[in-house]
């Protein structure tokens, strides 16, 4: 930092904001108290006459010697390393930060482990929601800039070999588009109870512009479930669910009947409460089609958040699951049952 005669200064970086003050003792003028130059600013030869009318005929500024790259261009490139499909970075950098921001409706997916890399370099910086959340086009998904006003070009040429080739984030569209719901139960298909399980299904559906396109309650017994199951798959839907049936009980023959009607099962069971008993599968199709298969414990009828919330956005989006994915979801897992249900704005997953 060094002080310089303002009509000297272009070129040069702010240090600090330079606030103006306007009287409006004018007619017509108008009354403005407020950063004028914020600190980053590039003086320009514009500026001179400006900062001259505010009194300053000083200037403390940075120099930006060889190799020193200005925050503005350190952050439009650590906005590369972050924005991928289905985001933009939005806008140009402010004091020093871009911010990233959903150009569709998907789900978020970060690259936890590159993000670590990237922010375990000194004096960069990526902040973004959780991944695997749904998000809305214009929802903001990411803030990133580099600390000091000046940043070594090496510096910032190691943020970007710790990101690698590809980006930090993108936003995968929500794909599928027709569902099955398979209400089980014995009780349902009697007719003894009414069928609550499928409505709720067929809301949280919909949020996903899922449309639930066939429903049967084949009760029970496994053939009957599998048959079910069959007629779901010739129907041509993209998801599957079959509701009820998925504790441990003898008589619950859900997770069987899946698996006898052909599904490759990713995991029975989850580290979360509410939704410990969910099933993932998939039915891989003739031209490489997969078919997600769910079987999804009676909690989700009920509590408005469980497992099938944190899982149902990657599954709309047609994002393959592995065991790795259910492993990850024990920390944040836990529901705290709170009174009054914030669900996603909650640490619930998270």
């Amino acid at each position: 930092m060094r002080l310089v005669r303002t009509e000297d200064a272009v070129g040069h970086v702010l240090c600090h904001d330079m606030t103006q003050i306007l009287t409006g003792d004018d007619p017509g003028a108008p009354r403005f108290k407020g950063p004028r130059f914020r600190k980053g600013h590039v003086v320009t030869a514009e500026d001179v006459p400006v900062l001259l009318s505010m009194g300053k005929v000083n200037l403390y500024v940075w120099e930006l010697e060889e190799g020193m790259v200005h925050e503005d261009d350190a952050a439009r490139r650590m906005a590369a390393l972050v924005a991928g499909p289905g985001t933009e970075a939005a806008g140009e950098p402010s004091e020093g930060k871009v911010n990233v921001r959903a150009a569709t409706d998907g789900v978020l997916l970060v690259d936890s482990a590159r993000l670590e890399a990237v922010n375990s370099v000194d004096e960069v910086m990526v902040a973004t929601r959780r991944g695997g959340f749904a998000v809305r086009a214009g929802d903001l998904l990411a803030g990133t800039r580099v600390i000091p006003l000046v940043i070594a070009e090496e510096r910032l040429a190691e943020a970007e070999a710790a990101a690698g080739p590809e980006p930090l984030l993108s936003v995968e569209p929500f794909r599928l588009r027709t569902a099955a719901v398979i209400a089980t139960g014995s009780e349902v298909a009697s007719g003894l109870i009414e069928d609550r399980f499928t409505p709720v299904m067929v809301e949280k559906l919909a949020a996903y512009g899922i449309e639930c396109v066939a429903r049967s309650t084949p009760g029970d017994e496994r053939d009957d479930v599998v048959a079910a199951i069959g007629e779901a798959r010739a129907a041509g839907v993209d998801l599957v669910l079959c509701t009820g049936g998925m504790s441990v009980d003898p008589d619950d023959n859900t997770p069987g009947a899946i698996r006898a009607a052909g599904a490759r099962v990713v995991t029975y069971g989850a580290p979360v409460l509410p939704g410990a008993m969910l099933l993932v599968g998939y039915f891989d199709e003739p031209g490489g089609r997969s078919v997600p298969v769910l079987g999804v414990p009676g909690c989700a009828m009920y509590s408005k958040a469980t497992v099938l919330d944190l899982v149902l956005p990657r599954i709309a989006a047609g994002v393959p699951l592995d065991k790795a994915d259910f492993v990850a979801l024990g920390e944040g897992g836990l529901c705290l049952g709170c009174s009054e249900c914030t669900f996603p704005h909650c640490p619930f997953g998270r």
